[in-house]
């Protein structure tokens, strides 16, 4: 039997905490844009990017996209 195809729970407890984090990271970013103005349609692109490259999505959103959010307005 080979052995180091089985998958022990160590492995398992891994693999779902690095899914786990991909996930909490894309849903940060996706509040992050609803919530901030962007001009033109950059926010529309995030959400896609986000959506679609899930953690390098988010990854790249905080890195990039973060700056381009317009500053708040006071009224």
């Amino acid at each position: 039997m080979n052995h180091y195809l089985m998958i022990g729970p160590w492995q398992i407890i891994l693999i779902l905490s690095i899914v786990f984090l991909g996930v909490i990271a894309t849903i940060m970013a996706l509040i992050d844009i609803v919530r901030n103005e962007f001009s033109g349609n950059n926010k529309m692109v995030w959400v896609l990017v986000v959506l679609l490259a899930n953690f390098l999505g988010a990854l790249l959103y905080f890195v990039i996209g973060r700056k381009q959010k317009l500053p708040a307005t006071t009224h």
